[in-house]
């Protein structure tokens, strides 16, 4: 009962992290199944990515209703995250579980010194918005650009998406360290949306959370078919799950860019 209980809690708390960050929360509920839990590291990642399915599920309905992801980018990138999925879960059942959790470790230091690394450069003046002029040091508007560049199938209203090719690559291996991490995908996909395509934070986070319930599903499937899975400790931890994504993805707009990056 107990441990129920916390495993409700603890599925909460992923919940509102993975939502507001769009990470699917396994970044947490794997060391929580696997420390907390003592359960197997490959249990552990199955049960993650089924609760990576429930974060997207409830995150990604507010999302699209506020408009603020990004649907045709996350149609393209989520094609190359599925077919690294399937690839990952496969190799899942090969890989040592001691080489596993080196990758788990090895993919937490890459998020912290990338994500960090752009914190340090925060101070730096903003980028112009496309169709919007910079004021000059008069402070009077400057005169209009003779030319602007249209703008793509990809692109915001307010910014261009840049490097698509690298980032389908980038997105191809975040669908196979999602199924074999059950990391949901978002802890990559994330930092190369914003970081490498130049899509803003918000909406990369809201993108993010789109695609890392299909990538998630594809290599559930499998975990499933190999008897991955035990439902005694899915259900209570999706159940947590899902109620702390929908909270976090209601209060996602009322967060300021530079805390979720923190």
């Amino acid at each position: 009962m107990i441990a129920g209980i916390v495993m409700v809690a603890g599925g909460a708390a992923a919940g509102v992290f993975g939502s507001l960050l769009g990470l699917g929360g396994g970044i947490l509920i794997v060391p929580l199944l696997t420390l907390g839990f003592g359960r197997p590291l490959r249990e552990a990642v199955a049960i993650s990515l089924v609760c990576v399915i429930v974060t997207s599920s409830a995150a990604a309905g507010a999302y699209l209703r506020g408009r603020v992801a990004n649907l045709r980018l996350g149609t393209v990138l989520a094609l190359f995250t599925t077919t690294g999925a399937l690839a990952g879960a496969l190799l899942a059942f090969v890989v040592p579980e001691r080489a596993l959790a080196g990758l788990f470790a090895a993919l937490l230091v890459y998020v912290a010194f990338s994500m960090g690394r752009a914190g340090l450069g925060s101070g730096r003046a903003p980028a112009t918005p496309v169709g919007r002029a910079a004021s000059n040091s008069s402070g009077s508007p400057p005169a209009p650009e003779p030319a602007t560049e249209p703008a793509g199938p990809l692109d915001g209203p307010d910014y261009r998406v840049r490097r698509v090719g690298p980032g389908g690559v980038a997105s191809l291996g975040a669908g196979v360290m999602a199924a074999l991490l059950g990391v949901g995908g978002g802890v990559i996909n994330v930092p190369t949306m914003h970081l490498l395509m130049g899509v803003p934070l918000r909406v990369a986070t809201a993108t993010s959370n789109l695609m890392i319930g299909v990538t998630a599903v594809g290599s559930a499937i499998i975990y499933l078919l190999r008897g991955g899975i035990d439902p005694y400790i899915a259900g209570p931890t999706a159940l947590g799950v899902f109620v702390g994504a929908s909270v976090g993805a209601r209060i996602a707009h009322r967060v300021d860019a530079r805390l979720l990056r923190l």
